[in-house]
């Protein structure tokens, strides 16, 4: 688990570098190549959204998990940086679903607390950081919280409150950053840092949200996309299937992949 560990600890440096950290999310081998290639990758993250549809799966722990795994170790012998895996709610068991994402080469996780009770979501977190210990790794958690998007009808000062109260607990645990999705102005986005802590925070990047480098002067330590790129991409298949379907032909500029 060396060299496991050692890309975990490279993975947990960028999350304190005063850049953000930008992960573009995968779902397979080919998606990861393409990523890692490119100028700027320092690490990926899979998409657990994406890695379900691409296999015929609903969102949600639909997909069951030896196919996830499986996905993610396909996705980390695509690459020599680091990945993150998403691994939804810790199928009934994180600590154990942590276990075998290491061994499938992942140096980190989601997590997501699904807003059960605080005692059992930061009794995951316990789980997953002592998996990683027990493996040798330390494991960089990015503990999601669903305290802003499954706020309901709750005055929006509660679900901030609620989502800080959950951030602390799981960085006391020893997870390395609090995931909080959901549309986050620079308003909200501050109080959250004010809450949480500077570079402790990890957002979205969906239509409506800040730019990478609007979060980052607001203190957010990392921003990655879910299940974004892959509709992007399966928006332009289905855009030059319509041509093609019309007597178009395929794009000159279209690259050949390896």
């Amino acid at each position: 688990m060396t060299d496991t560990a050692d890309k975990a600890r490279t993975f947990a440096a960028l999350h304190s570098a005063a850049e953000i950290l930008r992960l573009v999310n995968v779902w397979d081998a080919v998606s990861a190549k393409v990523i890692a290639d490119l100028p700027g990758t320092r690490a990926l993250a899979t998409a657990g959204h994406s890695i379900a549809a691409s296999h015929g799966y609903p969102d949600g722990e639909q997909i069951p998990l030896d196919l996830m795994i499986a996905a993610i170790a396909r996705i980390t012998a695509a690459t020599e940086l680091p990945v993150s895996a998403d691994l939804d709610s810790g199928y009934g068991d994180a600590g154990e679903t942590t276990r075998r994402a290491i061994g499938a080469g992942a140096v980190g996780a989601n997590v997501e607390d699904a807003m059960k009770p605080l005692a059992d979501s930061v009794a995951a977190v316990r789980a997953v950081i002592a998996a990683g210990e027990a493996e040798g790794v330390p494991f960089v958690l990015n503990a999601r919280t669903d305290a802003l998007i499954k706020g309901g009808k709750r005055p929006l000062e509660e679900s901030i409150a609620d989502a800080i109260e959950r951030g602390r607990a799981y960085l006391a645990e020893g997870a390395t950053t609090v995931f909080v999705p959901g549309l986050l102005t620079a308003d909200t986005t501050r109080r959250l840092v004010d809450g949480i802590g500077d570079r402790k925070i990890s957002v979205i990047g969906v239509p409506g949200n800040l730019a990478a480098a609007e979060y980052e002067a607001l203190g957010v330590a990392r921003i990655s996309y879910g299940p974004l790129p892959q509709r992007v991409a399966l928006t332009a298949l289905k855009r030059v299937a319509l041509d093609l379907m019309a007597d178009g032909v395929i794009p000159a500029d279209t690259e050949a992949l390896n």
